[in-house]
């Protein structure tokens, strides 16, 4: 458990199956995970009994972010296309509900897995992929030093339009 102070990261649990039923399934987010089709309980179930995988198997990690003062889940923090050889991984991150936003919640669970990439998985960088439209991720991840260093144009299409979207890099 990696812990910060108004929120830890831990590993995924059975009794998450409900939060990450909700977070999956909610067609808000599709745009950002690139989701076309909702999630069933049965292959959420099967995901939850794998994610004991090590990031090294699996290429990937989820983290669920917790309120300290509650233990209530409140997102994921997520290391993606893991690539231990060059040392680098893609991250992202999703507060599920619209009034654990702005609260700091997200730059805590950020700042907590750069630590742990750096001093843990030995990590020389780390990019992530945001929607040109997505302001709160921009100034999120540039807050902490991620530098845009690219835009894929028309990049993703998502209720009839396409968009653009911007690659942001951090070397640790």
């Amino acid at each position: 458990m990696l812990n910060g102070k108004s929120i830890y990261l831990r590993a995924l649990e059975p009794n998450d199956i409900l939060f990450l039923y909700t977070l999956e399934n909610d067609v808000n987010l599709w745009e950002y995970s690139h989701t076309q089709t909702p999630y069933s309980n049965y292959i959420l179930q099967n995901y939850l009994e794998n994610s004991h995988q090590d990031i090294y198997q699996a290429k990937q990690l989820r983290l669920v972010i917790a309120q300290k003062s509650t233990e209530k889940p409140l997102g994921f923090i997520d290391l993606f296309d893991f690539d231990p050889k060059n040392h680098r991984a893609g991250l992202g991150i999703a507060i599920l509900t619209t009034e654990d936003k702005n609260k700091g919640y997200g730059t805590e669970a950020v700042a907590l897995m750069l630590q742990y990439c750096k001093d843990f998985l030995q990590l020389h960088q780390l990019f992530v992929n945001i929607s040109a439209e997505n302001e709160v991720s921009k100034r999120l991840f540039s807050s902490f030093g991620f530098q845009k260093i690219g835009i894929k144009k028309d990049w993703n299409f998502y209720k009839g339009k396409y968009s653009d979207e911007e690659m942001y890099q951090k070397i640790l």
